[in-house]
């Protein structure tokens, strides 16, 4: 049975922007997945990365093009500058992390959930109250955004460390065996890769 190991931040547009295609594509190929919310910024600095704001005009304008044409041709609301964005993603990836460990629920409805609070209903998903409903939502105890909290810090940074040293540079980041699949318009060639093609 294949296996994906997911790396993804919950304020990343195009870990939004893949929407449920990466648990679709499992699901064909009855693979399993491992979520592993990682400090993307750090990811960055250590793989030679730009942040947004910092990067050229020429880049933030493409980035913001893309964001119309895949948005429309996915057909998936989004709000292009998002009222909360950037916030402390924290909060969010140690949930994600939290529910994965307590199992019990659908843990890729819990990241899209979060994923689309942010970047289609304007919620900041640095607020309890936003990753409780989150939790909740997709058949988790809410408590995990208070219990989880030291588990999810400690998995979060061994993510990220883990991140670079398999060649992850950005997310969202899908990885099976060696293969590195980076940005969810990769998601058909994950696809591909899965059915031995």
């Amino acid at each position: 049975m294949a296996h994906i190991d997911y790396f993804t931040f919950t304020l990343s547009p195009f870990a939004y922007l893949a929407g449920d295609g990466l648990e679709k594509i499992a699901e064909k190929h009855g693979a399993t997945i491992t979520y592993k919310p990682m400090a993307l910024m750090s990811v960055f600095e250590q793989t030679g990365g730009t942040p947004p704001a910092q990067r050229h005009e020429s880049r933030k304008n493409y980035r913001m093009q893309e964001f119309v044409r895949v948005s429309k041709k996915l057909d998936m609301k989004m709000n292009f500058q998002p009222a909360h964005w950037p916030t402390n993603p924290a909060p969010s990836c140690y949930a994600i992390i939290a529910a994965q460990e307590a199992g019990g629920g659908d843990v890729g409805g819990l990241v899209q959930s979060l994923l689309r609070a942010c970047w289609a209903e304007e919620k900041d998903i640095s607020q309890d109250d936003v990753v409780r409903a989150c939790l909740s939502a997709n058949g988790f105890d809410e408590g995990l955004a208070d219990s989880g909290m030291l588990t999810g810090a400690t998995i979060f940074e061994s993510n990220t460390e883990e991140a670079v040293q398999r060649g992850v540079f950005g997310a969202p980041t899908y990885l099976v065996d060696d293969q590195v699949f980076w940005g969810q318009d990769r998601l058909s060639y994950l696809d591909d890769y899965l059915a031995g093609k």
